[in-house]
């Protein structure tokens, strides 16, 4: 499974990339409103950070003011990744960005029907959101097996994108059913590394070597 961190905090996917972990970054409004910087600015330092697809989202609601969107966007590094709503005029707009070449994530995605509409517009990513879903007592998990079985039911290409990830176990629990990709907070992939039988033997091993008076170096 990929990971992807869900962040428009450059300092943040400076440190993630150095584990040679990330496969990508995904960014929002809300994130680049964070951010507290120009977004063309902050998408054009994240495209240099890391190889993989960088999420930039429109925020036009109308086709064609998307495409004019997301042409701007597009052009500001070739891993960029257009960022389109799960509307009509948004899966309108993934057909003409696929037909391009050009590569697209359809966001807030909350049905499997929604899913397979977005397959069928020709999307790279289909993000549905998890988190948001357990929110109001619907199993998101659930609706991560239910797009993997339709999309290998039919072979569409377009890769499940696991979104709104709450915890550790939404990272395991995705993998398991055959998420592709999972983009999540800094915070809870810096949490994937522990668990306290590591720190317990660490710290077991740094007392007894400490107890042998050696260097290594």
């Amino acid at each position: 499974m990929k990971f992807f961190v869900d962040t428009a905090d450059t300092a943040e996917i400076r440190e993630l990339a150095e584990t040679g972990l990330l496969d990508g970054v995904t960014t929002n409004p809300s994130l680049i409103m964070k951010a507290g910087r120009p977004m063309k600015e902050v998408i054009a330092e994240i495209c240099d950070i890391v190889d993989g697809p960088v999420s930039a989202e429109v925020v036009a609601m109308e086709k064609e003011a998307m495409l004019a969107e997301a042409n701007e966007l597009a052009a500001i590094a070739d891993n960029i990744c257009v960022k389109l709503p799960l509307t009509l005029d948004g899966l309108k707009a993934c057909r003409a960005l696929a037909d391009k070449g050009v590569k697209t994530n359809v966001t807030l995605c909350f049905s499997a029907n929604q899913a397979l509409l977005a397959a069928k517009a020709g999307a790279s990513f289909i993000s549905p959101f998890i988190g948001r879903l357990d929110d109001i007592n619907i199993e998101g998990l659930d609706l991560i097996a239910e797009i993997r079985q339709i999309y290998d039911n039919y072979g569409f290409e377009t890769e499940v994108l696991a979104a709104s990830i709450r915890t550790v176990n939404h990272v395991k629990d995705c993998a398991l059913i055959g998420a592709d990709v999972a983009t999540i907070p800094p915070a809870t992939l810096k949490s994937l590394v522990k668990h306290p039988l590591t720190d317990k033997g660490l710290e077991a091993f740094m007392k007894d070597w400490e107890k042998t008076g050696q260097s290594i170096l």
